[in-house]
């Protein structure tokens, strides 16, 4: 049986629904994709960037509280926050669009 998301550490209903909205169901299916792919997909999925929201992932992976991630390991975690940032979201585009260029179909730029 599927376990479902809320069972990782740090993932409440509001964060499991935006997972599933990029498409990942389960606790199981976000072990498989790592933290960076899912909140690339939840980026392109037209979820708004946040960088507490990006390492709430990677800690509740790793079994911690979100409020564990200090010093050198937080500032890696925004450098990871920022790239994935700026190759997934942009602000300009809507969340239809995100999804026609995620198919193949959006607008050549």
């Amino acid at each position: 049986m599927p376990t479902p998301l809320t069972e990782i550490r740090n993932i409440g209903p509001a964060m499991a629904a935006e997972l599933k909205q990029a498409g990942i169901e389960t606790a199981e299916a976000l072990r498989d994709i790592g933290a960076d792919k899912a909140y690339e997909a939840m980026l392109r999925a037209g979820s708004r960037p946040h960088f507490i929201a990006s390492y709430v992932l990677p800690m509740g992976l790793q079994g911690r509280p979100w409020n564990d991630c200090q010093g050198a390991e937080k500032t890696a975690l925004r450098a990871r926050f920022d790239a994935l940032k700026a190759r997934a979201f942009d602000p300009e585009q809507s969340a239809f669009e995100r999804m026609l260029d995620e198919i193949g179909v959006g607008a050549r730029r």
